[in-house]
């Protein structure tokens, strides 16, 4: 992948993931306001962010070796 390629496929994981926490967090807060238990925990929360690719070392790796 060429560098731009590379900052384009980040943004894009970037974006699915944001959409998916918004998601969880929405569930979340409507839960809450029922007095009812969360849908989502931390763990569900730091899970969702590892199986992303958007993690520190992931988004690192993705450049490793970019315009090499």
């Amino acid at each position: 992948m060429t560098p731009e390629q590379s900052a384009a496929y980040v943004n894009a994981m970037a974006a699915v993931l944001n959409a998916r926490v918004a998601g969880m967090e929405a569930e979340n807060t409507t839960r809450l306001r029922r007095g009812e238990p969360l849908a989502y925990s931390y763990d569900e929360f730091q899970e969702a962010i590892e199986e992303s690719g958007c993690h520190h070392n992931d988004v690192l790796s993705t450049f490793a070796g970019v315009g090499r």
